[in-house]
């Protein structure tokens, strides 16, 4: 599925969704649903998913629609940058992270999943990155996100690691060592780790942000 389309298709889902949410009348209600299942049948068109299931998941969607929050602990200690291996999905490396819950603030969300998936108690001490997902190489994904990137630091060195249904691996990687490694891209890209690390030798550097 091309990006233009996938934009497309995710507009369409918000618009259907947000609709919903404020439509006063029936007809209006049938005319939104309409416009969820033509994004629907164009994601699965798009090899997005099947029919069946895209439309379930829309359906499960409520209230106004916002980009979904992604948050990432960017840890780099004596050099060398902390991944964990996913368990689910497709086993791959990536920095320590996930969806951001409601009723948490972002540096706090990744401070957990820092001690939930890596098992190091960690501080956010910056904000690098605030990326939309749309606009860097991630494989296409049905709703828009944005992945927030936070470099944090060690407050403990001593691991604690509980065993978790997420992740079932954790290393510690130098710069020239990630080109080597197989990355869960829809989670984080090799050009966004190089980025971090000329963060770390350019402490001074401002957030990105698209």
């Amino acid at each position: 599925m091309s990006d233009q389309w996938l934009h497309w298709a995710q507009r369409l889902q918000a618009l259907s969704q947000t609709g919903l949410t404020f439509a006063e009348n029936e007809f209006d209600r049938d005319r939104y649903q309409q416009i969820g299942a033509i994004a629907a049948e164009m994601m699965a068109a798009g090899g997005m998913g099947e029919l069946d299931g895209l439309q379930k998941l829309f359906e499960q969607q409520q209230g106004y629609t916002t980009p979904k929050v992604d948050v990432r602990g960017v840890v780099i200690h004596n050099g060398k940058l902390l991944l964990v291996r996913e368990k689910l999905d497709d086993g791959r490396w990536t920095l320590p992270g996930g969806w951001a819950d409601v009723g948490e603030s972002p540096s706090l969300a990744v401070e957990r999943e820092i001690e939930e998936e890596a098992g190091y108690t960690a501080r956010a001490i910056k904000l690098l990155a605030l990326y939309d997902r749309n606009k860097h190489d991630h494989p296409p994904y049905i709703f828009h996100a944005y992945k927030v990137f936070f470099r944090c630091e060690l407050v403990d060195e001593v691991q604690h690691l509980i065993p978790n249904v997420e992740t079932e691996e954790t290393g510690w990687f130098a710069e020239s060592e990630l080109d080597a490694l197989q990355l869960s891209v829809g989670r984080v890209t090799l050009k966004q780790l190089k980025r971090f690390f000329e963060f770390e030798r350019n402490p001074d550097w401002p957030t990105d942000f698209d």
